[in-house]
């Protein structure tokens, strides 16, 4: 594993999302809509892209693109599927996580829905998203393109970028100010540390922020 996903690993999403900020990215943060689905609740990688829509007939080829992608994501990489928050049908499912799984591909993020919670849920495999359905995807929603640059609520995403969820949400850090990130929110995790401790040891806020600036 690289160093910069050894660090992003243990990272969290809020101190990503401050830092970006600071470096003038401030629209790195997808919609509040696309959660954690399964207990495994936290996912960090490499970003591979897929984009997918609403299609009203079976193809000729179904899940082509989707199949290709998955055999094409390398260890250490995030599927990232724009689909336009599109709840008709499940995108994703058990079959699938299992394949990604065992290559080594660290988790799903996409603005559609997941079926097969029974299985997902014992799984160690983090899957985001925006709902769940058991209405099968074939005829329904297909991969139009993969590893191509997409806009995924208005966040600009594109292979080579690392993602990281959590609890609060997803986060997208560019490729070009990825090592800055991290090195700047490895900063920023150890001063939030000393304020924590500095706060529960009933040192007045105003305090605290005026020495360390971190609230």
């Amino acid at each position: 594993m690289s160093d910069s996903l050894v660090t992003l690993e243990s990272m969290y999403t809020a101190v990503v999302a401050d830092v970006l900020d600071t470096l003038g990215y401030r629209q790195q943060t997808l919609s509040a809509d696309i959660r954690a689905l399964t207990p495994v609740c936290k996912v960090s990688g490499r970003v591979f892209t897929a984009r997918a829509e609403a299609v009203n007939e079976i193809p000729d080829e179904p899940y082509k693109l989707e199949i290709e992608a998955i055999d094409t994501m390398a260890k250490g990489d995030v599927l990232v599927v724009d689909a336009g928050h599109n709840r008709q049908s499940a995108f994703w499912g058990e079959l699938l996580s299992t394949a990604c799984q065992a290559k080594g591909v660290r988790g799903v993020v996409m603005s559609t829905c997941t079926r097969d919670l029974w299985a997902l849920n014992r799984m160690k495999f983090p899957v985001f998203g925006i709902g769940y359905t058991p209405a099968d995807s074939k005829g329904r929603i297909d991969v139009t393109a993969i590893g191509q640059p997409i806009s995924f609520d208005g966040v600009a995403i594109k292979n080579g970028d690392y993602i990281i969820g959590d609890e609060d949400g997803v986060v997208v850090i560019p490729e070009a100010v990825s090592e800055d990130t991290l090195r700047l929110a490895s900063e920023k995790v150890r001063g939030e540390n000393t304020v924590r401790d500095e706060l529960a040891a009933g040192v007045p806020v105003a305090e605290v922020f005026a020495k360390h600036g971190i609230l």
